[in-house]
């Protein structure tokens, strides 16, 4: 089946953050309740046919802030040559800037320096990735924001209902192409629209559920988790097309 169009109808239900009365939470239920699963190393061709071992890790990443940096580099000290296979060339140069001037993670041959490739002997992917899972910590916890969020996305936009009184409101929905920008509709292939890619076992509030507690707070995401649920039990027609695809083949 062909990569689906985004244009579907979708449901959304909006709520009071539990945490902060200045913010309002906004989810995609449709994209939530659906059965995405990340597919690299089980069958994901890549974002780009040319380097598709490296899945969406093409580019490097771009860090959110100073912290989100500090962060990783503190997991970089952590990395050896065994872990890690671009070490003795990258360890002391493993960020660059973009056109713009932004801080990000090299990009060396096609994929993020902190890639191992399929012949590497200490495990293939992300370096960042692996080593949190030898330490027995959540990979969110090491890798690039960017890295940890994807496909789940998090926008911030100040609403004024009227009265002078705003709010924020967070909206967590589906990373789709266009949120990579322009360069997103370059993509040879691209999961989350993909009915390849909707094979999980668990819908994506559960298999996700470490991201969206970050996300959202543990109160914001079981407010969610309740939603969802309720949303499952529901005879529905936003039922994510990918996901439908998916089971229907």
């Amino acid at each position: 089946m062909p990569e689906i169009d985004l244009g579907f109808p979708r449901q959304w239900v909006t709520f009071p953050n539990p945490d902060d009365a200045t913010e309002v939470f906004r989810c995609d239920l449709t994209w939530l309740t659906s059965r995405w699963t990340c597919i690299f190393g089980q069958g994901c061709p890549g974002v780009y046919e040319s380097s598709p071992d490296a899945g969406c890790c093409a580019h490097g990443a771009h860090f959110a802030d100073a912290s989100d940096h500090d962060r990783v580099a503190a997991a970089v000290g952590r990395l050896t040559p065994a872990t890690w296979e671009r070490y003795e060339e990258a360890v002391n140069d493993w960020t660059e800037r973009d056109d713009e001037g932004d801080l990000k993670t090299r990009a060396v041959d096609g994929a993020c320096v902190f890639h191992n490739s399929r012949d590497f002997a200490g495990g293939y992917g992300c370096a960042l990735h692996g080593l949190a899972l030898s330490e027995g910590v959540a990979p969110l916890t090491l890798k690039p924001d960017v890295c940890w969020q994807l496909p789940l996305r998090r926008r911030f936009t100040e609403i004024d209902p009227g009265d002078g009184e705003t709010y924020t409101e967070v909206e967590i929905g589906e990373y789709v192409r266009s949120g990579w920008g322009p360069g997103g509709h370059d993509f040879d292939w691209y999961c989350t629209s993909n009915t390849e890619a909707h094979v999980g076992r668990e819908p994506v509030y559960v298999s996700e559920r470490a991201e969206l507690v970050e996300l959202l707070g543990a109160a914001g995401y079981a407010e969610l988790e309740r939603h969802c649920r309720a949303f499952e039990a529901e005879p529905r027609t936003a039922q994510h097309p990918a996901t439908l695809g998916a089971t229907s083949q």
